[in-house]
């Protein structure tokens, strides 16, 4: 797993700060390259990425909004952060009943559980999800894996060169870097929170929770 100054299952061949993914078909991109396509200025701030989600992935935005502590450790990470943002396809394959639960006063709890699980501590690259066995999260643990690609029901497919954390697959990957820290945004094509957590939803609270 990998965690916030915590420990790394499996070999990884890269240190923080390295912008490499994976090199055939994962798409990272630097913070240079986000200047140069996006025709901004290099991003430098905690609030640049916060600002860029807004604008780029803003039900996931949104989706943070809910979990204000979480957002402040974002702020306030010395180190860096990682940010799994669900992607627009991500949200409608929700489906409309879901989308409501998630804005439901009911549902505050379940959003915010959900929105912990998508944020990590640490910058944690694309290449070391590709080496690792799972990340543990704000929320909790997540499991990785090489996704593959062919092949008939799972059976005779070929590692792709990207990465799946509870299914959702990592589509894109963007590095936003000042003198002392590093911040991740991972674009994913569904929710890596367990789909458990659906089951409290339309409920005052998580059974066990405080």
């Amino acid at each position: 797993m990998v965690a916030a100054r915590s420990y790394y299952v499996g070999w990884i061949s890269s240190i923080l700060g390295i912008s490499i993914a994976f090199q055939s078909h994962h798409d990272f991109l630097s913070t240079r390259q986000v200047s140069m396509r996006k025709g901004a200025a290099i991003f430098d701030s905690a609030t640049d990425v916060e600002e860029y989600l807004a604008a780029n992935y803003p039900e996931c935005s949104a989706l943070f909004a809910k979990n204000a502590d979480v957002m402040k450790k974002i702020i306030k990470a010395e180190d860096g952060f990682t940010i799994f943002a669900p992607n627009s396809n991500a949200f409608a394959a929700l489906g409309d009943k879901k989308r409501s639960q998630l804005d439901d006063i009911r549902n505050a709890e379940v959003a915010e559980k959900i929105a912990s699980y998508h944020i990590i501590i640490e910058p944690v690259t694309a290449e070391q999800l590709f080496n690792s066995g799972g990340v543990v999260t704000e929320g909790g643990t997540v499991p990785a894996e090489r996704s593959v690609s062919g092949g008939f029901f799972g059976v005779g497919g070929k590692e792709d060169g990207g990465v799946t954390l509870n299914s959702a697959k990592v589509v894109k990957s963007l590095e936003f870097a000042d003198a002392t820290k590093t911040g991740i945004i991972h674009e994913v094509d569904g929710f890596i929170s367990p789909s458990i957590l659906w089951r409290y939803a339309d409920q005052l609270r998580i059974p066990g929770s405080s």
